[in-house]
């Protein structure tokens, strides 16, 4: 007799090697003809609905590995919220304007702005965006993710762009919109404003120097030191010393800032081949300084408070002027000096104070970066140039008082990873203080869930320090913005029924036209300049800030769309983001609607390599999703994903990947297991549970309790212990005892044994 004849052995067509990157492109081909995503919506039809707001991601590239990770993390929320019982309809969107685009194609067509007609640039900038478009939609449709794909929002189509130019004429009808002269970050390669969003920090090796500032009328602040030594009163060598690391800014300085409760010493010091001076710098920093600057020998001769000093005037290290001594809370006594060099054409706290003390903001420097003709001998230097010429020029008028370097975080362009200069130009702003929309962004992030937690203290931090939103950009590639200046005078015009009227235009005939129509078209009848009466007028030539176009999706999407709803369930992005679209769309939505766009919001980390290094091409170290599918098929990717905690930077490479391709073949393995062994059970076979033997109620005990677990980790985003806890019961509780225990009872038992029946009853649940 044949005895593995008599056996109950596991029959199955599911094979033990999945071949993903051949039967996925399959799946997803079952899924197009039967059209999933509609079938899902119908049966949806009248459930509560949960809106999962997709943020834009750049239409200028192949996706990478961190849009993977984003768009499979939303595709978790949709599919787990959609099997929950709720109509979850969700709408991909891309960001078509800005930069990221632009940059993009002058690289490829090898040009400036200045080579090129604006209106032409704009006609191929939408077809490179629209071509990058169809390109991630069907990588991302790779990825297994279930979507509206034939019904995107695009920040390019001529409905969105009219949502944009009504956002702005409401928020300008309410009072939010300025335009003003104020230091932004400027970058002098791309030749543009940039918001913060924009900023990146990188190291930077730059000249770390001490500046003398000569002070005038020395002889009576000796005095007042109440010195009895008569040589004392004699010296009139006194000097504040200033520490900065942007030497080209002194062009522009015109004030030293103090704080008015530190003690600021006066420190007699004698070097060798130098006549005895006298400098003024915090009393806590005295030792410090002089020991980096290697003087041993100094007495200190006395000491006031910062605000005795107040409205003293010191001569400019190099130039004909005069800074005045003001006094500033910001001022730290845990380096420099605590005397700041102060230029308000080149900082915000500077401005600020520049604006307290009616200080002069000068701006010597151009779009290019390069000093003009009021700096002499600086004339036609780059500012990064004119440092070494700087300290030159001070070495040889002995203002210098010690120069070396530093090694500091410094901001970069985050598109072309120029370092950036703050520079005073006139751009168009949100007044944050306007009906105290800080004070309401705040309160609103409040009433958010945050996941993770520290989400709502970092964005808040981040609210109540930033400067307010520049809006306008120096570029070819965005909505306009919709204002006139008069011909004459230069005075803006900023009507909201004016924009209301360009926005109905572009309804029809796209944001093109601010740039193909003449004025009097434009502006439909004629008027007059409030200020100087004249009738003729001109266009403003800079774009809205791309991040107006993607905060504003709430009004765009959410609002227009009869699917959606505002607010949005949930915003889901990377944790950069607390700096971007969390908060353009925060800023928008409360002058708008009223409060948030989103009830919650979820961030996730970085994907960095197996050291934890960035990804980068010149380290070698970068994975592509692409990569990954032609490996090992996007289901492993997805399982990555599910196994890490997003809540910090996750970590990619060969050997990672490895594991989790492993641990989908003992996943697949056990349900292999399960399924080869029900080839002869039918629901009507299934044993009642009293009759089921006791292991069997066991492993149907750990399935609930399984289920309990992992739907609450659903609940709360926990992704990766959703994936550690299937793990574990597929290669503990299954493989490693209660399958293993099974085998005879399958395999031996008479196929229709009570014994027999349980057992598949029991993994027929767990199937």
């Amino acid at each position: 007799m044949n005895y593995k004849d008599t056996l109950n052995l596991p029959r199955t067509d599911f094979p033990m090697q999945a071949n993903l990157f051949r039967l996925e492109p399959k799946i997803l081909n079952l899924w197009t003809s039967l059209d999933v995503y509609s079938l899902v919506r119908k049966r949806s039809k009248g459930l509560p609905k949960f809106i999962l707001h997709d943020g834009p991601p750049y239409a200028n590239g192949d996706i990478h590995i961190g849009h993977a990770l984003n768009k499979i993390l939303k595709d978790f929320v949709v599919k787990y919220k959609s099997m929950r019982g709720f109509d979850v309809p969700f709408v991909p969107g891309w960001d078509c304007h800005g930069l990221p685009v632009e940059r993009q194609l002058f690289k490829k067509l090898g040009i400036t702005k200045y080579q090129i007609d604006r209106v032409e640039f704009r006609k191929k900038a939408k077809e490179f965006a629209l071509k990058f478009v169809n390109l991630q939609r069907e990588q991302f449709k790779r990825l297994g993710l279930i979507a509206d794909w034939q019904r995107p929002y695009l920040t390019l189509d001529f409905a969105y762009q009219t949502e944009i130019i009504r956002a702005f004429a409401k928020m300008v009808k309410a009072g939010y919109i300025y335009r003003g002269l104020k230091p932004i970050n400027w970058c002098i390669n791309c030749e543009t404003a940039l918001a913060e969003a924009e900023v990146e920090y990188e190291d930077r090796r730059s000249p770390s120097i001490y500046v003398k500032f000569k002070l005038l009328n020395a002889k009576n602040v000796l005095k007042e030191l109440q010195r009895t030594n008569e040589s004392t009163n004699k010296r009139t060598n006194v000097f504040f010393l200033i520490w900065t690391t942007t030497p080209w800014t002194l062009v522009s300085n015109v004030a030293i800032a103090l704080h008015p409760e530190f003690k600021y010493s006066f420190i007699e010091i004698s070097q060798q081949g130098m006549a005895r001076e006298i400098l003024i710098l915090a009393e806590k920093l005295v030792d410090t300084v002089m020991r980096q600057v290697g003087i041993k020998g100094y007495n200190k001769i006395g000491e006031v408070k910062g605000a005795n000093l107040e409205n003293l005037e010191a001569e400019h290290p190099f130039f004909v002027r005069h800074s005045r001594v003001v006094l500033a809370d910001y001022v730290s006594n845990q380096e420099g000096t605590g005397c700041v060099h102060t230029a308000p054409g080149h900082g915000q706290e500077d401005y600020l104070t520049g604006l307290k003390y009616k200080l002069p903001v000068i701006m010597p420097v151009d779009e290019k970066g390069k000093f003009d003709k009021t700096c002499g001998e600086f004339h036609g230097a780059g500012v990064f140039q004119a440092n070494q010429l700087v300290i030159d020029k001070m070495r040889e008028n002995k203002s210098l008082f010690y120069a070396t370097d530093t090694l500091h975080s410094y901001p970069h362009c985050w598109r072309c990873k120029s370092p950036l200069i703050t520079r005073s130009t006139r751009q168009w702003f949100i007044n944050l203080e306007h009906r105290n929309l800080r004070k309401r962004a705040l309160k609103e992030v409040r009433k958010v869930h945050w996941i993770p937690e520290v989400g709502q203290s970092r964005i808040s931090s981040m609210i109540k320090t930033r400067p307010d939103w520049c809006l306008s950009r120096q570029r070819f590639w965005g909505v306009p913005i919709p204002v006139f200046y008069c011909k004459s005078c230069g005075k803006e015009i900023l009507q909201a029924g004016i924009m209301e009227r360009f926005a109905r235009i572009v309804s029809e005939h796209g944001s093109d036209a601010w740039f193909t129509k003449d004025v009097d078209e434009l502006l439909g009848k004629k008027i007059r300049c409030s200020s100087c009466k004249a009738e003729e007028f001109v266009k403003e030539e800079d774009i809205i800030d791309v991040w107006f176009d993607s905060g504003v999706s709430h009004q765009a999407v959410l609002t227009t769309n009869k699917e959606l709803g505002f607010p949005a369930s949930l915003y889901l992005e990377g944790s950069d983001q607390h700096r971007g679209w969390f908060q353009t769309a925060l800023l928008t939505s409360i002058p708008l609607k009223g409060k948030a766009p989103y009830q919650s919001v979820l961030t996730h980390g970085f994907v960095v390599d197996g050291e934890g290094k960035k990804m980068s091409k010149s380290r070698g170290n970068v994975i592509s999703p692409q990569q990954i599918i032609t490996k090992y098929g996007a289901e492993i990717l997805r399982l990555w994903v599910a196994s890490c905690d997003y809540a910090d930077d996750l970590r990619i490479s060969p050997q990672i990947l490895n594991g989790t391709a492993d641990a989908y073949r003992k996943i697949r393995n056990t349900l292999r297991f399960l399924i080869g062994n029900l080839y002869d059970f039918t629901p009507d076979k299934k044993v009642k549970y009293s009759h089921l033997c006791e292991i069997d109620k066991w492993a149907l005990s750990s399935l609930t309790s399984l289920l309990i677990d992992v739907t609450c980790d659903f609940e709360h985003f926990r992704y990766n212990k959703v994936y550690r806890r299937l793990y574990n019961f597929c290669v503990n509780e299954m493989s490693s005892f209660y399958l293993d225990v099974l085998k005879d009872r399958l395999y031996t038992f008479g196929k229709d044994s009570l014994a027999r029946r349980s057992a598949q009853t029991a993994i027929c649940e767990i199937t």
